[in-house]
């Protein structure tokens, strides 16, 4: 059985061709400057095994369209291609972003779920068009296999009212659906599944805290298998300090500096989300480049890394109260949680009070899988476990087709 799972974007498109039998990935890839000039195709055949083969094609995509027909033509190439017939697919998996209140599980897509994909555009303006793009380009090149969106909010859609609903009148979250959705919700959905099952317990009993920290950063804690706080808010903007996000200020920043600065709502925003964080700070967004600048003595990096740390930090001490100490483990994932050894030592530095201490060693060897990097005496497990969203997006669209 076949998966092409698809995440698209306003400009690109992410993809990954999964034989769910042994759940392998047969091929990945991603279309870059989509409507732009300078299109390009980097397509990877049996990506991270020993047979890896890459093909890169440069090619104009006027639209996403085009850039699907040419995935759907490597796809079934007659010497490099993994299927015979774009037939085989026997399901379509879509990323998608916000689906509000009204969605709050995996759901095969019809004129409905659209409906309310389109109606979440002002929650999620980068994401969300892009995402019902890529359903329709599925639907119009695919007809036939059915598309299901698996929604970024809908781990979130598990915390309890007192932990997702804003101090504002009550009235906007009635009439606007303001609260906190949190993002990031497939990743922490399978790393929940995969903690538990790294430990052998049942997920019900699991009480965790995992660290996704990349470009994008956000931490959930995580109580009887289910979310219970998360970082994110109505937007992906809120909590850690991320690649070229701020994360949380104080609210009243937002007007001072457009009125100071003459912004005007979208450039504001522009601001927050694209020109702010590691950024804006230091001047990059790659945590390498970040580590280099510190080794160089750039105080502007350091403050960056000490920044991003404390944010992080800050969060775990709060996840740890609302599990009144009692956590099974910390988990970090995603491309700076599972390869940044100096982050990790940061987070946990300092943390022996609390049951935590690294084993040094561990946290600075690189493996494969999950591990478990805190010292024997640890009261509370340090794990690294690898995300695979697109896996846990494969996983979900099979459960939703039966």
């Amino acid at each position: 059985m076949k998966v092409l799972v698809i995440n698209a974007g306003s400009s690109s498109c992410k993809y990954q061709l999964l034989e769910m039998d042994d759940r392998s990935v047969l091929c990945s890839g991603l279309a870059e400057r989509i409507s732009q000039e300078g299109g390009r195709l980097t397509h990877k055949i049996a990506p991270d095994t020993d047979k890896e083969e890459k093909l890169v094609r440069e090619a104009s995509f006027p639209t996403h369209v085009e850039a699907m027909e040419l995935v759907i033509a490597l796809l079934t190439d007659p010497q490099k291609g993994v299927i015979k017939d774009k037939s085989e697919i026997y399901a379509i998996g879509h990323r998608v972003l916000h689906g509000g209140e009204a969605v709050s599980q995996p759901v095969r897509v019809d004129e409905r779920i659209k409906g309310i994909i389109r109606e979440c555009f002002p929650l999620g303006p980068l994401h969300n068009p892009a995402n019902l793009m890529g359903i329709e380009v599925a639907e119009k090149l695919f007809p036939g296999v059915p598309n299901v969106a698996v929604f970024d909010t809908e781990f979130g859609m598990g915390m309890p009212k007192e932990a997702y609903m804003y101090a504002l009148p009550y009235g906007l979250y009635e009439e606007l659906k303001i609260r906190r959705y949190g993002f990031h919700g497939t990743s922490h959905k399978y790393i929940a599944h995969k903690t538990a099952e790294y430990l052998g317990k049942p997920l019900k009993d699991l009480r965790s805290i995992t660290m996704h920290l990349g470009n994008g950063s956000s931490m959930s804690c995580v109580k009887n298998g289910k979310c219970f706080d998360t970082s994110m808010g109505l937007t992906p903007l809120e909590g850690l300090i991320m690649g070229t996000r701020c994360g949380s200020i104080d609210p009243a920043i937002v007007p001072f500096v457009m009125e100071k600065k003459g912004l005007s709502p979208a450039e504001a925003d522009t601001l927050m989300n694209k020109k702010s964080g590691l950024l804006g700070l230091c001047g990059y967004t790659d945590m390498r480049d970040v580590h280099a600048q510190v080794d160089k003595g750039d105080e502007r990096a350091a403050l960056a890394l000490a920044m991003l740390v404390r944010s992080i930090k800050k969060t775990l001490g709060a996840y740890l109260a609302l599990l009144e100490g009692k956590a099974d483990a910390l988990v970090f994932t995603a491309g700076i949680g599972e390869n940044d050894d100096i982050v990790r030592a940061q987070v946990c530095a300092g943390m022996e009070a609390f049951g935590i201490k690294l084993d040094q060693k561990e946290n600075s060897t690189r493996k494969p899988g999950a591990r478990t990097i805190s010292a024997p005496e640890s009261r509370i497990p340090v794990l690294v476990i690898p995300t695979n969203e697109e896996l846990q997006i494969a996983l979900a669209t099979v459960e939703v087709l039966g």
